[in-house]
């Protein structure tokens, strides 16, 4: 049986761990010694087989202790080190990225409430044109119905009447239609000839759908008893009302009112 090596360890007051033969070298042990019992046999083979780094690679050789009487740095308490930098470095990652989604976040905050600006401004810009156009045109058709009411002619009275009704709605409408054979006559036996003309004409009030107006019309009238005409002056005002189907504006109530 071959004889066993004596591997007991001996402690030399002041003498620094190292290979027989390389003084000057020191043993670098990066990891902790295992915990487990082991014989001792086995961790010195396993010391002898540790790489061996030259001190003078290393800037400051007290960071390396003993490693059977010295801490392993491993197993200090806190981060290893560099932990502090990588979070360091996450932390300044994740900065520029928390600030670019604050600023789409408020980008897209002010992108909506300028939108909703927009379509409220748009929106209101719509109404009123749609609003004024439609008061134009109830005041166009107002002043066309007063001439057309006031221009009545012996020779072509069927054709001024029909005009008269295309162009009123409602209880106005009925009340023409149910008195337009006594019109006719008077019309024809006192030889009516009469031809108007707008002076003046003012909206009331009116929005989209109704409209009141007042128009001034001068009509010279011809009958028998006045052949050579005189000038009459006439205030009317007109009730319009928008037709939903034709969008025409339309009389829906006709008045004299000086």
């Amino acid at each position: 049986m071959q004889a066993r090596r004596d591997h007991t360890l001996k402690v030399i007051k002041g003498a620094k761990p190292g290979v027989p033969g390389r003084a000057s070298r020191r043993r670098v042990v990066p990891r902790q010694l295992p915990t487990s019992v082991a014989p001792i046999e086995d961790l010195l083979e396993r010391l002898d087989r540790e790489p061996v780094e030259d001190p003078a690679e290393v800037d400051d050789p007290a960071e390396f202790e003993d490693p059977a009487g010295g801490d392993d740095p491993a197993s200090v308490d806190g981060p290893p080190q560099g932990a502090g930098d990588a979070g360091a470095a996450k932390a300044a990652g994740d900065a520029p990225t928390g600030r670019r989604r604050l600023l789409v976040g408020l980008l897209v905050a002010v992108l909506a409430a300028t939108l909703a600006a927009a379509g409220t401004t748009g929106h209101r810009w719509y109404v009123h044109q749609a609003t004024d156009q439609a008061r134009q045109e109830a005041l166009a058709a107002a002043k066309q119905a007063s001439v057309n009411f006031v221009s009545v002619s012996a020779a072509s009275v069927d054709r001024d009447t029909q005009r008269i009704t295309a162009g009123a709605t409602g209880d106005f409408k009925e009340e023409f239609v149910r008195g337009q054979s006594q019109v006719r006559t008077a019309v024809v036996e006192n030889k009516v000839d009469s031809r108007g003309s707008v002076l003046r004409a003012g909206l009331v009030s009116g929005d989209r759908r109704r409209a009141v107006v007042l128009v001034a019309v001068d009509a010279t009238v011809k009958n028998v008893k006045a052949p050579q005409g005189r000038l009459s002056h006439y205030r009317i005002q007109l009730d319009m009302v928008r037709d939903q189907d034709s969008g025409r504006w339309l009389v829906s109530r006709l008045q004299f009112v000086g």
